[in-house]
C-alpha cells in the first residue's frame, strides 16, 4: 500500500541524502503532492549546503590557528557603542573544536528569535565571558576606551585563558596574541558568536531598564535615538542611565 503524501513528507524530514535507499522510490511517485514535497526537499538541501559552505568560510581564521596547534581561540565583540543610554557590553567566546551552528552570523543580521536560539546553544556549549561598562564609566573615559575596557573584562571573565584573540576591528593592550578583523562578526564564527552573546545580554539589560525608566521605549530601541526615545528625552529629560556626554543628551543638562 502506497504511503500517503503526509507520510512521504514526514519521511523526507528524516532523509538527508539522495543515497538513502528510501529516497529513490519517491522519485517514481507521480502524485502532485509528492513531487511538490520533493522540490521542497531539494530546496532545503541546497540551503543546508549553502549554510555549510558559508560556515566553512567563516572558520578560516580559526582553522589557520587550529592548524598551528591552538585550541583556545576567543572571538571578541561588543554592542552598544552608538546608543544614547545604557552600557556598552562585550563578549568573549571560546567555541569548542568541531562546534557547528549553521546560520550563525553577525547578530544584527539575525532575527531576535534566531539570536535567542543561538545564544542558548552558545552559552550551553562554549566558554563565554561578558564585560559591561556602565553609562557613567562611558562618560568618564569616552566610548572608545569604554569599549576596550568591556572587551578586556569579557576576556578576564572566561574560564580558560585564550591562546589567541580574534577581535572585531580593535587591538587590545593585553599579553595575548591577537588578530583584528574588520567586520569580524561577518567573517569569523567565534566573533559572530561573541556578537550574539553580547547583543542578547545587552538587549535583556535594556528591557530591564525599560521597566525602571518607562518613558523612553528602551524595550524597543535598546537606547538608540529613535523618535520615541527623543520625545521621551524632550518631555522627561535624561534618566540615570543616559550618557551625559552624548548629543543631544548633553544639550539637555
Amino acid at each position: 500500500m502506497a504511503q500517503s503524501v503526509s507520510e512521504v513528507k514526514a519521511l523526507l524530514k528524516e532523509i538527508q541524502s539522495q543515497e538513502d535507499p528510501r529516497f529513490k522510490p519517491l522519485l517514481d511517485d507521480s502524485r502532485k503532492g509528492v513531487q511538490q514535497a520533493l522540490r521542497q526537499w531539494y530546496r532545503a538541501q541546497e540551503k543546508l549546503e549553502q549554510e555549510r559552505l558559508e560556515y566553512q568560510e567563516m572558520l578560516k581564521y580559526e582553522q589557520r590557528l587550529i592548524d598551528q596547534g591552538m585550541t583556545y581561540i576567543a572571538g571578541v565583540d561588543e554592542v552598544g557603542r552608538g546608543p544614547l543610554a545604557g552600557p556598552v557590553v562585550a563578549a568573549a567566546v571560546i567555541l569548542p573544536i568541531n562546534f557547528y551552528l549553521p546560520g550563525l552570523n553577525d547578530s544584527k543580521k539575525l532575527s531576535e528569535t534566531k539570536r535567542q536560539q543561538f545564544y542558548d546553544v552558545i552559552i550551553e556549549q562554549a566558554d563565554v565571558g561578558i564585560g559591561i561598562v556602565s553609562s557613567e564609566e562611558i562618560d568618564q573615559i569616552n566610548i572608545y576606551e569604554a569599549t576596550k575596557h568591556a572587551m578586556k573584562r569579557a576576556i578576564s571573565a572566561l574560564k580558560t585563558l585564550p591562546e589567541h584573540l580574534l577581535i572585531d576591528a580593535m587591538k587590545l593592550d593585553v599579553p595575548i596574541s591577537q588578530t583584528s578583523i574588520i567586520k569580524g562578526d561577518a567573517h569569523s564564527v567565534s566573533i559572530a558568536a561573541a556578537s550574539v552573546a553580547a547583543k542578547v545580554t545587552r538587549d535583556r539589560l535594556m528591557k530591564e531598564y525599560a521597566a525602571v525608566y518607562p518613558h523612553y521605549g528602551f524595550e524597543k530601541n535598546m537606547g538608540y535615538g529613535t523618535k520615541e526615545h527623543l520625545q521621551g528625552l524632550q518631555t522627561f529629560g535624561p534618566s540615570d542611565i543616559h550618557r551625559k556626554t552624548f548629543a543631544p543628551v548633553k544639550e539637555m543638562l
